[in-house]
């Protein structure tokens, strides 16, 4: 199975769906990322993409795919739908998780928006939230019991962006455990992560050869 996750900056898919990613990739499925920006504005670019290899690295991807785009500087959708497609046609995903559209951060509103479209011939396409995600209500979630620690070190792959939260004295995985903590309450486990499906589908497989018999007329043997 091939996943292919992205993320507008460094560290988004991380916090939206690391511990998915991790799970996936200890089923033996082959992991990339797409990450649009280089994350200059939070950072020097050279620091922010060595820490989004070695995050990449923690989650068990295989292959890093950069956009090539400044944050907050992102060009038009066309041309980012041209850019997420190029990349959907060496990865051929199974799986594409991506930002959900309604985010107070412009450049997960437009990558969200590009993902749409870009992805409309794709089975499962599916919204991870972030710190700035707004009305955000999942109805798709996975257990990441056995796999939040690894979710957390990857994150602190991004040593950079730790503290980075203009939410005085509380660190990016803090927030993330607390967001794992609620989605697992909601889900009735531990740790989770939501999702809000674009488009899911579902293959109903092993189903019991009873069920397929046709039903016997009364009075007939």
């Amino acid at each position: 199975m091939n996943i292919l996750a992205i993320g507008a900056h460094p560290d988004d898919v991380e916090f939206g769906c690391g511990g998915t990613l991790v799970k996936y990739a200890g089923k033996g499925a082959h992991i990339d990322l797409l990450v649009m920006t280089d994350g200059s504005r939070g950072g020097a670019a050279r620091i922010r993409r060595a820490e989004q290899l070695r995050a990449a690295r923690a989650l068990g991807a295989r292959r890093v795919h950069w956009g090539g785009y400044r944050d907050t500087l992102l060009p038009s959708v066309r041309r980012l739908i041209d850019r997420i497609e190029r990349t959907l046609r060496v990865v051929r995903p199974d799986f594409i998780f991506v930002n959900y559209p309604e985010d107070t951060h412009q450049d997960h509103r437009q990558v969200a928006r590009a993902a749409v479209s870009a992805t409309r011939y794709a089975r499962n396409v599916l919204f991870y939230e972030g710190p700035t995600t707004v009305d955000f209500t999942p109805t798709v979630f996975i257990d990441i019991a056995d796999e939040f620690e690894q979710k957390l070190q990857a994150l602190r792959r991004h040593r950079s962006q730790v503290l980075k939260t203009r939410i005085e004295g509380t660190a990016i995985c803090e927030i993330a455990e607390a967001s794992a903590h609620f989605r697992g309450v909601q889900a009735r486990v531990r740790w989770a992560e939501g999702f809000t499906p674009l488009r899911l589908f579902i293959n109903i497989t092993g189903v019991p050869a009873r069920f397929g018999r046709p039903r016997r007329r009364p009075g007939r043997r």
